[in-house]
């Protein structure tokens, strides 16, 4: 299968189309998959440590929130706080690492771009989905963590591969509107790290949902997606009560902020080479 094709020859074909082509993605299925695993090999190269930092910054995250919120604070928790905050850590670092590796792509991959047709769409979506393998081995490390405090896994935990590809979608309906708009303007790459770290406090990672009014409260609060996604995944895992209306407003946001992103996203490509 052909990889690339010379700009010259396909751009007049895809000029102004105002959809996501689902067959042209699937015909560059292989450049994706390329593209995902060259992203997930630079990342550890010449790293001494390797994969083995995607569990070191998760228990050191753990370590420091079970320290300052556990501890000092006395945040309440569902049961031991090691476990539900690491439960939080999982699905928000899939997310943080998947929208900003999403957001820089496009200028990452100018040279690229500028050579080349291909859906220019498989450029976030392959940094997306990089993010998976870091996120299987932390999920090992909680399983491991979560049977040392004796928590048991029930059938909730059939919903964490929705779960999973809901953070996902909500890291690329993001990821789409920067990348785009970062390849016009450059402030959102020095914006970006920023807006992530106040993403995380914004997000129950660290506390309990408990700690929102229940009803129209948290209602408004799952208009951040990241907060139906991470009441979900601890349901998924430590049990408890569904996440219910929350998690439906996340959804509905999800669903929003993809669709939008890929409309803006398809609008604005046919410039991407030009402005890189």
């Amino acid at each position: 299968m052909v990889l690339f094709m010379p700009l010259s020859i396909y751009e007049p074909e895809i000029r102004g189309l105002p959809r996501l082509n689902l067959r042209e993605l699937w015909e560059y299925r292989e450049l994706l998959y390329f593209l995902t695993l060259r992203d997930i090999q630079i990342r550890y190269k010449q790293a001494a440590l390797g994969v083995t930092w995607a569990v070191i910054q998760p228990l050191l995250a753990m370590v420091i929130f079970s320290i300052v919120f556990g501890k000092l604070a006395g945040l309440p928790s569902d049961g031991p706080y090691p476990v539900f905050s690491f439960a939080g850590l999982l699905p928000w670092q899939l997310f943080a690492g998947a929208l900003s590796r999403a957001g820089m792509s496009l200028v990452a991959n100018r040279n690229l771009l500028t050579k080349v047709y291909f859906p220019r769409i498989i450029i976030p979506l392959s940094a997306t989905l990089a993010g998976l393998v870091d996120f299987g081995f932390s999920l090992i490390i909680l399983l491991f963590l979560m049977a040392f405090y004796g928590v048991h896994l029930t059938w909730n935990i059939l919903a964490l591969p929705l779960l999973t590809v809901l953070a996902l979608l909500a890291a690329l309906g993001v990821g789409l509107w920067i990348s785009a708009l970062n390849v016009k303007y450059r402030d959102f790459e020095h914006a970006l790290p920023f807006v992530i770290q106040a993403w995380l406090y914004a997000s129950p990672v660290a506390y309990s949902i408990a700690l929102i009014p229940t009803g129209v409260w948290q209602t408004l609060y799952g208009l951040n997606p990241m907060a139906g996604v991470i009441q979900g995944f601890r349901w998924a895992l430590l049990g408890g009560s569904p996440p219910g209306l929350l998690f439906g407003a996340s959804i509905i946001v999800v669903v929003i902020v993809l669709f939008g992103g890929i409309i803006y996203f398809r609008k604005m490509e046919d410039g991407f080479a030009d402005i890189v």
